[in-house]
């Protein structure tokens, strides 16, 4: 049974995604439109949390801890059937009732966040990675269910692209992460790798060794999408919304790049002509994929 969200609860969530997420509010609009309540408020549920978490700079890790508990504690109660006055909770608990979303992954996202609060650095890349599954590929397992799929490999892309997304975040955000909130996501071992230590990144060192450091960890997030571009056959509607999403996060890349991939002299970002312009080759290359995929299903 389809179910009839308020008008008011999707503009609540439409507004966060809008104010917060500059380029996965343009790829949005490439998506089907009865699909847009729907990410509009995946968007806003994972952003509160995150909001939250990332204010443990100002206030202690116990009070964090208590506001991010009772978050998830509120978001159980509406899953157990509770009533609740909160737009963006009541809309995304609508959103798991119609795509058959497993509880599973709020979990696992609730976990990271919780991480964030007590966890500042981490030995390697596949303890990064672990973090990462609850902070971002759910939430494109949570977009797969959303899009429909047609075969489970939906699932193993969609962790890829969680993973290259948010990999950008970390390698773009290095000097944000330090100042603000004195975390590095970059690995112990691969710092140690280069002779870098944690106060190269605080006291924004840059050199040829940090330099070659970055040149591979954009390689490997670009490997991560091209290994996502290879799910969207398995998406049933929306592929073309993912793979504009896909393109203007893998850009990102390109400006860091382009900035002699020094996440120290600002934040590298796209701007709204260059977001027109990658959506439209993301439209060419679009239907070049489903052309593909068709050919090879003959």
């Amino acid at each position: 049974m389809l179910l009839s969200p308020d008008p008011n609860d999707i503009e609540a969530c439409r507004a966060l995604q809008k104010k917060h997420g500059t380029s996965y509010f343009f790829a949005t609009k490439f998506l089907p439109k009865d699909r847009h309540w729907a990410v509009h408020a995946l968007y806003a549920f994972f952003r509160v949390p995150d909001e939250i978490v990332d204010q443990v700079q100002g206030d202690d890790a116990i009070v964090i801890e208590g506001r991010l508990h009772a978050w998830k504690e509120a978001w159980h109660a509406v899953r157990a059937g509770e009533s609740t006055t909160d737009p963006v909770l009541r809309l995304t608990n609508q959103v798991f009732q119609q795509f058959s979303i497993p509880d599973a992954y709020a979990e696992a996202f609730f976990a990271s966040m919780e991480s964030d609060i007590r966890v500042h650095t981490y030995d390697t890349y596949e303890d990064v990675r672990q973090y990462m599954y609850g902070s971002a590929a759910v939430v494109g397992r949570m977009m797969t269910h959303v899009l429909g799929y047609t075969s489970d490999r939906a699932f193993e892309q969609a962790d890829a692209l969680g993973y290259a997304m948010q990999w950008t975040n970390f390698l773009r955000d290095i000097d944000e992460d330090w100042r603000e909130r004195q975390r590095i996501y970059l690995p112990q071992d691969r710092l140690q790798a280069h002779d870098l230590s944690e106060e190269d990144i605080a006291k924004a060192r840059w050199s040829g060794n940090f330099s070659t450091l970055m040149k591979e960890e954009i390689a490997r997030a670009d490997a991560l999408y091209a290994q996502a571009e290879q799910g969207i056959c398995f998406l049933q509607t929306g592929g073309l919304g993912v793979l504009v999403a896909s393109r203007l996060y893998q850009a990102i890349l390109r400006r860091l790049e382009a900035q002699d991939r020094n996440p120290f002299l600002g934040r590298a970002r796209t701007s709204r002509f260059q977001k027109l312009t990658l959506a439209g080759k993301a439209v060419c290359d679009y239907r070049s994929l489903r052309n593909q995929a068709s050919f090879t299903t003959v």
